[in-house]
């Protein structure tokens, strides 16, 4: 089915994989509803492109920080798209943070970029593969400061904007979420960290009084297993907690969704594959599932 707005699609950085990426779209059941930002002479004729030429020559392989400002320019044309309603969302192609802080712009992804842009408080980062959803309590923070990071404020803020997004942009009437401890079996009842017992379970229970259908905090090594039956998202407090089972599942075919934005935003679960660039090779597997779920996204 058509949808009512084209989704906006940005190529990323244009020595990665994305602009190729962009070219499969060709092969896309939606190509009708897309519209890509992006350098013109990188893309194929046939695709609906908005062109943003790069100041600076394009080599595969070997990005250039000179070209930054205008990819940055790309993405806040996207978001304005969205915010207008010229767009019924945005799909992301993969970037180098690195590449962009190396011009002097204090950049630490596309989450936090847009969440700025949107005036977004609180946004979260959720991984879907097929049916399985995997939302992080806490992103790239080094392992050591994880535990101080976790209050039960943060962990309230992450589980209502998972539950409101599972209602809202999903579909889903009544979300159930399997939320993971933090410690080794959820902390085998204090002998193995306090946090469980001191901050995730008092939280949880809280915002049960509130109607929100929450399970846990159950031991990670069980939360993805068949024996805990499937729900509608996990919650995993850190980044690697979570993401090597998704990756495992669903690797070439997940999907990056950044909740609590007005808009809605997907993107591929893979970066720029600088190695690989310009060889013709990469897998479009995740973009066109990041298209596909935006597109469900904006019909539901």
């Amino acid at each position: 089915m058509p949808l009512a707005k084209p989704l906006v699609v940005t190529a990323g950085e244009p020595a990665g994989v994305g602009p190729e990426l962009c070219n499969a779209l060709l092969d896309s059941p939606y190509l009708d509803d897309l519209v890509v930002i992006g350098d013109r002479r990188q893309l194929d004729e046939r695709l609906t492109v908005i062109d943003t030429p790069f100041p600076v020559e394009v080599a595969p392989g070997k990005p250039d920080s000179a070209n930054a400002a205008t990819l940055l320019d790309g993405l806040r044309a996207a978001a304005s798209g969205c915010r207008d309603g010229d767009y019924a969302g945005m799909v992301t192609a993969p970037l180098a943070k690195s590449v962009i802080a190396d011009s002097g712009v204090d950049f630490s992804g596309h989450t936090e970029f847009l969440a700025e842009l949107t005036g977004a408080a609180h946004p979260v980062m959720l991984l879907v593969a097929g049916d399985l959803r995997v939302a992080l309590a806490s992103t790239h923070l080094p392992l050591r400061d994880v535990p101080d990071y976790l209050t039960p404020a943060i962990i309230e803020r992450v589980l209502r904007v998972l539950d409101r997004d599972l209602r809202e942009k999903f579909g889903i009437s009544q979300p159930e979420i399997i939320v993971c401890g933090l410690n080794p079996h959820a902390g085998e009842g204090g002998h193995l960290g306090s946090e469980e017992n001191d901050i995730i379970a008092p939280t949880l229970e809280a915002l049960r009084t509130d109607g929100m259908r929450l399970r846990g905090p159950m031991p990670a090594d069980t939360a993805f297993t068949p024996a805990a039956g499937h729900k509608d998202a996990v919650l995993a407090m850190y980044h690697d907690q979570g993401l090597p089972v998704l990756k495992y599942a669903g690797f070439g075919h997940a999907v990056n969704v950044t909740l609590g934005l007005p808009i809605i935003r997907t993107s591929v679960d893979h970066g720029t594959a600088f190695d690989i660039a310009g060889t013709g090779t990469a897998d479009p597997g995740s973009l066109f599932a990041a298209v596909e779920l935006a597109a469900s996204m904006a019909q539901s």
